[in-house]
């Protein structure tokens, strides 16, 4: 696998060399890089930030001249090595060796042959079940983007834990407390409870499964927050399979110089609860998946909590090693459905309250019945009606919701959003080009328009964050955060952005009606 990227790598340099895009001075600069196939993702190694810098201003030229030595698009990272070694000559390539994960177990990795748990034969199934899969509680999820607020008085659902010296990342908006349930979502809701409060013992793995922005992130986090309330010594790591795998990336190129890989290992193995997101986009990494692997059975052998969620059944994985499929079945399986009515107007009336508003019933019945799909679109819906309503200093009522909601309300047409139409149709209504977006300028337009950009990716796609932010130039996904955060606030204080947001949507929406 090495062998042939190094080939392709350097064949993908003379075509460069040939195009005379790039001057002779940069092709050089370019020429002197290792390279790492991971998973298929091409990892450049650069030998100093100026170096980095170089490659990064030149990631068009070089992605046609890769996509003419593959034969296909190939997409790459920059990275930089300065450990000091000497930079390979040009010819012949050397490259420093891939270290496979088959072959970095440690002694202590758990072996494939690992058997399911057992449950006691002739117990009913009610008594297996702890006592927080028998109730259930009136909260709901505010969306996995959204915010939710209510006293958290001395319910533990809602303690808000400092972050440990696990490095967790936990969102100290989403908890069980924000979390409103319904029938869509109960189970899902009351088995995380119960692996809260019985880490390893009630279920494990727990797998929920379920569309895109109906609360299964929400729930991880209330998993991890109500675990360390309950002890505070908890070792949680919360991760993304995109973060996962980057990490891996990551380890296995620092690996030859600092044992890196023997780190990762630990940050991921040294838990007492490991909440990994999204874990169906590791199914085409091998490599990654591999180490996923043995992670896993380390875990799982050392008696730890292992959660992990997705937006299908592992059964329906097309793609997922047939051994990790069997391991995610061995716990427990509990899918999130879209909300129904009554449970979407629990959402909106919650969001409301939090907000301070006290919106007629017949507004939320409105919003409620026409945003079925998921939660952060329903939350979306609420905050343009809100908006408008604040911005022209409106009463609202549900002619006004049918006004501000008339170009947004979903249809076949809103599947087809992509983020290349989004960014296109920005950089159009702007006057700026879709390169701006991606770029490092900082002009106040730009930023201005790239936000919006990014917002509306978050509202009209599924994309992750991590995943929208890749489209923007490789934006870490806590920059979406900020400017989908940033954006929902304009909106309110600012008639302008409003009207850019609203305008452009319809624009959107229209030009993927014409697609189709």
């Amino acid at each position: 696998m090495l062998e042939d990227a190094v080939t392709k790598w350097h064949s993908a340099l003379e075509v460069l060399a040939a195009s005379g895009e790039l001057g002779q001075g940069k092709v050089s600069i370019i020429r002197m890089t290792r390279v790492i196939d991971v998973d298929g993702t091409l990892v450049l190694v650069a030998g100093s930030s100026f170096a980095k810098d170089i490659i990064d201003k030149s990631r068009d030229p070089i992605g046609r001249a890769l996509m003419t030595a593959w034969g296909k698009e190939v997409p790459f990272e920059v990275m930089i090595d300065t450990s000091g070694d000497p930079v390979p000559p040009p010819a012949p390539p050397i490259a420093p060796p891939v270290v496979h994960p088959t072959a970095m177990a440690d002694a202590g990795s758990a072996p494939s042959t690992l058997s399911p748990p057992s449950v006691p034969s002739g117990v009913p199934l009610a008594q297996q079940m702890p006592s927080a899969l028998m109730t259930g509680r009136t909260d709901f999820a505010m969306g996995e983007n959204g915010s939710s607020t209510g006293s958290t008085g001395s319910n533990p659902f809602a303690a808000t834990a400092p972050a440990g010296s696990d490095g967790s990342t936990l969102n100290p908006r989403y908890t069980f407390d924000a979390y409103v349930t319904g029938s869509s979502n109960r189970f899902a809701h009351a088995a995380s409870i119960a692996v809260a409060e019985a880490p390893a013992r009630a279920y494990n793995p727990l797998f929920i499964y379920g569309g895109s922005g109906l609360g299964k992130t929400h729930l991880l986090h209330a998993i991890g927050h109500y675990a360390r309330t309950l002890d505070p010594t908890m070792r949680i790591k919360y991760v993304n399979s995109e973060e996962f795998t980057a990490d891996f990336i990551a380890a296995v190129r620092d690996n030859r110089d600092n044992g890196s890989l023997d780190s990762f290992k630990r940050r991921y193995r040294d838990v007492d609860i490991l909440l990994v997101d999204d874990i169906q986009f590791l199914a085409d990494k091998e490599q990654t998946l591999e180490e996923f692997f043995h992670t896993f059975n380390a875990l799982h052998s050392a008696g730890k909590q292992v959660v992990l969620t997705a937006d299908q059944p592992p059964k329906a994985m097309n793609n997922l090693d047939e051994r990790l499929r069997s391991r995610f079945e061995w716990g427990l399986l509990a899918d999130v459905q879209p909300p129904d009515l009554e449970t979407r107007m629990a959402i909106l009336s919650l969001k409301a309250r939090a907000e301070g508003l006290d919106l007629p019933m017949d507004v939320l019945e409105y919003i409620a019945s026409r945003v079925t799909t998921n939660i952060r679109e329903l939350e979306g819906a609420l905050i343009r009606v809100t908006a408008f309503a604040s911005l022209n200093q409106q009463t609202i009522d549900q002619t006004l919701a049918e006004m501000v909601l008339r170009d947004i309300i979903s249809d076949p047409a809103s599947e087809e959003i992509t983020t290349p139409l989004i960014m296109a149709q920005t950089a159009d209504y702007f006057g700026i080009t879709v390169d701006d977006l991606c770029s490092a300028n900082r002009s106040r337009l730009i930023v201005h328009a790239r936000h919006i950009a990014m917002y509306l990716c978050r509202e009209l796609t599924d994309l992750s964050l991590p995943k929208i932010g890749r489209e923007f130039g490789g934006r870490d996904h806590t920059t979406v955060m900020s400017a989908d955060k940033k954006i929902r606030q304009q909106m309110a204080e600012r008639r302008s952005t409003f009207n850019q947001v609203t305008e452009m949507t319809s624009r959107i929406k229209q030009a993927a009606l014409e697609q189709n």
